[in-house]
Order: structure tokens, then C-alpha cells, then sequence
């Protein structure tokens, strides 16, 4: 029978989550996770598996926590309420004093090698699934006559999610919340009324 574990898991996913999210998943070492999350190594390979694993499970964290405004804005009962809260939850979100700048599904593995594959399809596989959750929504729109006649939503499930993409670039290159929400309005201005 193992010794049992004398440290909080949503605690460490917390501070994994913060590190992957700085550094990206390359970028982060096993010595930066065990530091972060302050535990030994074989503590992080019980609880959590290997890296991966640990980047898997940081992922549903993030969803769950700081992008948790996807979700609230999927529920909105417009098109443009959803678009207007997905992008406002971005600017909120991206400039939050105690968050890394940009957005973890953009930024954790664009700068990967070959052996980091398998995390650059995880991240294009969950942005994918957001934006064919944003199509959904907007088919919804469309049936229910919200959107004009002829509107496209897999053409506007990828612009809306180009932006907040785009704006959480702009966000780790050091734009600020005024910046951000510019551009938020900029792109209302081009949604179909």
C-alpha cells in the first residue's frame, strides 16, 4: 500500500496550469512543474502520469476555470450576445492581473518540436471543437431566424474564433485591456445585423 498523498491536486494542477501557460508546453522543464507544484517527481508521476498526461489534464482545467466564459457565452440567447460575451470574457480574461498574457489553447504548443506533435494535435483538436461549437450555435441562429438569411456559420464560427484568437497574440505581446477592446468592438462593428 502506497504512502498517501500529502498535497492538494486541484492545488497543483492550479500551478501547472500557470507554468504550461507562461512557458508553453516545450518551454516547460519537469524540475519547472515539480518547483511550481511542489512536489517530487514521483509524487507528479503517481497523481498526474507523465508530462502529457499532466498537460492533458491542465487543459480540462483551463477550460473549466479561466476559459470557462466560452461556455457562458455559448449560452447566450443571441448571435451577437454570444459574440459580444465571447469577446469581452477574451479581453477580461487575457488582460486578469494574476493570469498569464494570451491563451493557453493558441500559445501551449505552436512552438513545438516533433516529438511535441501529439500536443499541437490536442490544442488544434480543442480549438477545433470550440469552433465547431461556435458553428453549432450559429446554425441554431440561423433556424431560428437570429441571423440573415444567407449567413454562413461555419464562416462566422471561424471569424469569431480568428479574433479572440488573434486578440490573445496580441495580449502576449503586451497589448493592453483598452487595446483589446478595441479591437473587440472593430470586430462587432463587422458582425451581420
Amino acid at each position: 500500500m502506497g504512502r498517501p498523498r500529502v498535497f492538494d491536486v486541484d492545488e497543483a494542477l492550479d500551478r501547472a496550469l500557470r507554468v504550461f501557460w507562461r512557458k508553453g508546453y516545450e518551454g516547460t522543464s519537469l524540475s519547472d512543474l515539480t518547483r511550481a507544484m511542489r512536489i517530487s517527481r514521483p509524487s507528479l508521476y503517481a497523481a498526474f502520469g507523465n508530462k502529457e498526461q499532466l498537460f492533458r489534464r491542465v487543459l480540462d482545467r483551463y477550460a473549466e476555470g479561466p476559459a470557462a466564459y466560452v461556455g457562458e457565452a455559448l449560452a447566450e440567447p443571441t448571435a451577437r450576445a454570444v459574440v459580444e460575451r465571447l469577446w469581452r470574457g477574451a479581453v477580461d480574461q487575457l488582460t486578469a492581473p494574476r493570469s498569464p498574457r494570451g491563451c493557453l489553447l493558441v500559445q501551449g504548443g505552436l512552438a513545438c518540436g516533433d516529438e511535441a506533435q501529439p500536443i499541437r494535435r490536442e490544442l488544434a483538436m480543442r480549438r477545433d471543437a470550440g469552433v465547431a461549437a461556435l458553428r453549432a450555435r450559429f446554425e441554431r441562429a440561423v433556424a431560428e431566424h437570429d441571423l440573415p438569411p444567407g449567413s454562413d456559420p461555419g464562416e462566422l464560427a471561424r471569424y469569431a474564433a480568428a479574433v479572440g484568437h488573434g486578440m490573445a497574440v496580441l495580449a502576449a505581446g503586451g497589448a493592453g485591456r483598452e487595446e483589446l477592446a478595441r479591437v473587440a468592438e472593430r470586430a462587432l462593428r463587422a458582425w451581420p445585423s
